[in-house]
């Protein structure tokens, strides 16, 4: 953070730190694009990136297992679309640097992180309860 105190659970998530320095390099990684690109790549990109933390947080607000491991998901869903994103950059082999390889070591790093948080949350006895309750 910035200096400023940590007032929500989601703040105080790792997962939600890594999703903010995501968010940093895919800025720097953005800043690199041609112009070309400002309302292609450089946006989708940018957006995707930022949706990762944007879900982390919105589902760690009071809800329950289950629904925080559904944006959680969406969290992933959207990692993805970075990476994708990644890949079109470095087919139209813009001059981007290191940028693609620190961008890739860090989603490989949200992502596990993510899953494993979501493994947590599918595994806890409060969602077990609640799917033997929608199977009955």
């Amino acid at each position: 953070m910035t200096g400023k105190e940590m007032t929500y659970k989601f703040q105080r998530l790792e997962v939600y730190q890594l999703a903010l320095e995501y968010i940093d390099l895919t800025y720097a990684l953005a800043g690199t694009l041609p112009r070309s690109e400002d309302f292609n790549l450089k946006s989708q990109i940018v957006r995707a990136a930022t949706s990762v933390a944007l879900n982390i947080a919105e589902g760690s607000t009071g809800q329950s297992d289950a629904e925080q491991s559904r944006f959680l998901g969406m969290a992933l869903r959207s990692l993805i679309e970075t990476v994708a994103c990644r890949d079109i950059i470095a087919r139209r082999e813009y001059p981007v640097g290191e940028s693609l390889q620190l961008s890739a070591a860090l989603a490989e790093k949200l992502f596990a992180k993510i899953q494993a948080l979501r493994r947590t949350l599918d595994s806890s006895p409060a969602r077990r309860s609640a799917v033997a309750g929608r199977q009955s």
